[in-house]
């Protein structure tokens, strides 16, 4: 157990002080009785009573009920949190945009990064709960903005931020997303992407098995730095990742500008076609929206059972109530008056 406001703990050296306090009291109730002639009397039945109508220990509850509603209470008051074993059905998603500078081409209104940008938001907006969703950008490298999450503001704040780079690493871009699925599941990396430089590298990556997940790719599929795209699509494939490729472009392309040169761009759709069908995935093009509809329903939620923590303050206040209550209802019944 833990506690958010542990300095509150000091609180409960209190309770030891009201009982000490307590038995004061009734120490110096019982020296006036018997300086004042009503001390313990006999009943006719021999039971041993007080001039206050209660006998023996019962006398004494409600009061040590009231105390044991002060501890509670006051240990309530450092907002203890237990951790606790929950099972619950999940699947992750990693969208993992290409933001080379040919996403910046205008064949597809307004340009090609908008218009993944909006699809992705889409996506987004229609998928349950408990998807937990991540993002991944990638140019000439990828870079994780997202670790995967339920918050859907956040996921689309970040998508909202991307920006079109230079240069393009389809294979950086899906190693990326691999790494965040096994780190997001407890596993280590399964690469260092900052020394990858061939694709030898990608192959001898320790494997895991990650069926639960699936990567989209949002992408123009054209391809100019290492790693080889198609082995690191093997790599997903070994790993249970299905990847899920968004063609964004045209096949007739467009002409675009990129530091001071004039460069034709189209979109590789056999590229994209070829890394989804080797990960047992599906490719779509952007404007494809039913498909797009369809990928949810080809995740394989697991049932996983993840530690949470479980803040107990209301619990315990509430707790503390019904003691209170107890101990007074206790004292009308017996005595006549609330302690």
């Amino acid at each position: 157990m833990s506690f958010i406001w542990s300095s509150l703990l000091g609180l409960l050296a209190l309770p030891p002080l009201l009982v000490l306090a307590y038995f004061i009291l009734q120490r110096r109730r019982r020296e006036r009785a018997a300086r004042s002639g009503f001390g313990v009397v006999q009943s006719p039945g021999g039971v041993t009573a007080s001039p206050s109508g209660g006998s023996g220990v019962r006398r004494h509850i409600p009061a040590m009920l009231f105390l044991l509603g002060v501890t509670v209470l006051l240990f309530s008051l450092a907002r203890p949190q237990a951790t606790v074993s929950l099972p619950r059905y999940e699947g992750t998603v990693v969208l993992v945009f290409d933001v080379s500078g040919s996403m910046a081409a205008d064949d597809i209104a307004p340009t090609r990064m908008e218009a993944a940008k909006t699809i992705a938001a889409d996506f987004v907006n229609d998928q349950p709960a408990n998807v937990r969703i991540g993002v991944v950008a990638f140019s000439d490298g990828g870079l994780t903005v997202q670790t995967p999450a339920t918050n859907r503001e956040a996921t689309l704040a970040t998508i909202e931020r991307l920006v079109p780079r230079r240069g393009t690493s389809l294979g950086n871009g899906i190693l990326v997303g691999l790494n965040t699925i096994a780190v997001d599941a407890g596993d280590p990396p399964l690469v260092n992407t900052n020394s990858l430089s061939t694709a030898d590298d990608v192959l001898t990556a320790p494997q895991g098995w990650y069926p639960s997940a699936v990567i989209l790719l949002f992408s123009d599929g054209e391809n100019n730095d290492p790693p080889d795209p198609l082995a690191v699509t093997d790599l997903a494939a070994d790993l249970g990742v299905r990847i899920y490729t968004i063609g964004v472009g045209s096949l007739e392309g467009a002409t675009i500008r990129v530091e001071g040169m004039t460069i034709h761009t189209q979109m590789n759709e056999a590229l994209l076609t070829e890394i989804a069908q080797a990960s047992g995935g599906q490719y779509y093009f952007a404007g494809d929206s039913a498909g797009l509809d369809r990928i949810y329903s080809d995740l394989e939620p697991t049932l996983s059972i993840k530690p949470e923590k479980l803040e107990l303050t209301s619990l315990l206040a509430g707790l503390s109530m019904l003691v209170f209550l107890a101990g007074g209802a206790l004292s009308m019944s017996w005595f006549g008056r609330v302690i």
